[in-house]
């Protein structure tokens, strides 16, 4: 039989290092760690897992930091991208992204619920595991991962695939509001290019504008976006014409290429092959001989590596009845006296690439809110910290009696 769990001790800990965690949310977001530049805040996380007493820390190939506490047969892992998107327009934030703000209820700062809270809520959950003797028969991996901003799984696709670390499921610590989210629809980034000839834009008609060709597409493609596939709990999918491109010899000359790039939302049921013969379908992409294509993604992690992969993040969903939503469930309960709200993420996480290409069942729950995500005067909610923390100090030993039924 597993360990009772003490919830309110739990909860009383977590209340506890509610300043330490504060502390150390304030340090990582001081430190800049856009994505394929996140080496010294992954070196500030190492630090404190091993100052709060994690049983083994690494740092793997990628880049990606990885504790560990216990050494039992179920391995279970919570996972934190610790890269950051940029700050944007300065003249939209109130505070300065990098050095925060923080008064008695919030921090600010970039970051702050996208997503270095969730990393510091996990933290110090492994200090109370350690505090309140709550190791049994599981091995917790606590990961910071990189590069989910530029490519969301990729982190979690080479941890998987060769590093061949497959948990029993893992908690995502993206914000939810301390909410329990079980799926998110998918994403695929889409290019759509068209060729033209080029001449002196005095006589456009020597030539053929490949900014022209592409403008009835754009029309198709926005009359697509209203057609596209639904489903009850993920809701529809979406697409966005997100960037345009020309190719020109100058601006008195007829454009020699134009490309666009497709945002594509996927919703259950719907596929990267489908999503791509669609547009290929429609007539003003026959009649353009447009290319249609996935775009692929290479850069190097900031340990020099390359792990290149096409740029399509699967749709994934875990049912309602789902062991993984029955023991966040009833930890939730246990500690708070309420029941949960269960959703979804509209954005998209890891879960990607370890539930929609590897199968391993994902589940939310983290600080912080969605809305806050990539916008300027970014903050999260000490007391989100606090109930995340409390949450992932519970959560294995609650899985572990969902086991024993």
């Amino acid at each position: 039989m597993s360990k009772q769990i003490p919830f309110e001790m739990v909860l009383e800990q977590a209340h506890k290092y509610r300043a330490e965690m504060s502390a150390f949310l304030r340090d990582m977001i001081a430190i800049p760690s856009e994505s394929c530049d996140e080496e010294r805040v992954v070196l500030r996380i190492k630090e404190e897992m091993e100052k709060v007493g994690f049983d083994k820390v690494e740092i793997d190939p990628m880049g990606n930091v990885l504790g560990y506490i216990g050494h039992g047969p179920h391995l279970i892992a919570m996972d934190a991208h610790i890269d950051t998107v940029g700050v944007g327009n300065m003249a939209n934030w109130s505070f300065d992204p990098y050095e925060g703000m923080e008064d008695h209820e919030i921090i600010g700062g970039r970051g702050a619920s996208d997503q270095e809270g969730g990393m510091a809520s996990m933290v110090y959950a492994g200090k109370i595991i350690k505090d309140l003797g709550l190791e049994d028969k599981y091995t917790l991996l606590v990961t910071g991962t990189v590069q989910e901003e530029d490519c969301d799984g990729l982190c979690w696709q080479y941890i998987i695939e060769q590093s061949k670390i497959r948990p029993e499921f893992v908690v995502s610590t993206e914000p939810t509001d301390c909410n329990i989210y079980r799926g998110q629809r998918g994403r695929m980034e889409i290019r759509v290019e068209v060729q033209g000839v080029s001449c002196h834009g005095s006589a456009p008609e020597r030539g053929d504008n490949a900014i022209f060709k592409m403008g009835p597409i754009l029309g198709e493609l926005q009359a697509l976006s209203h057609h596209l596939g639904h489903d009850d709990f993920l809701g529809k999918g979406t697409l966005t014409v997100s960037e345009i491109f020309f190719t020109s010899p100058s601006r008195c000359a007829v454009a020699d290429s134009c490309a666009v790039s497709i945002d594509r939302r996927l919703t259950w049921g719907e596929t990267w092959e489908g999503a791509l013969d669609e547009i290929r379908a429609l007539p003003a992409v026959k009649a353009a001989g447009a290319r249609v294509s996935m775009y692929q993604y290479d850069r190097p992690a900031y340990t020099g590596l390359v792990y290149p992969t096409e740029c399509y993040f699967p749709t994934w969903k875990v049912e309602e009845d789902h062991i993984t939503v029955k023991t966040l469930t009833r930890a939730y309960e246990g500690l708070f006296n309420k029941k949960p709200l269960v959703d979804k993420w509209t954005f998209s996480t890891n879960g990607v690439s370890i539930m929609g290409r590897h199968g391993i069942p994902v589940i939310g729950f983290g600080p912080g809110k969605e809305p806050e995500a990539h916008a300027p005067n970014e903050k999260t909610w000490k007391d989100h910290l606090v109930k995340c923390a409390a949450m992932y100090a519970v959560i294995p030993l609650q899985y572990l009696s969902e086991l024993e039924g």
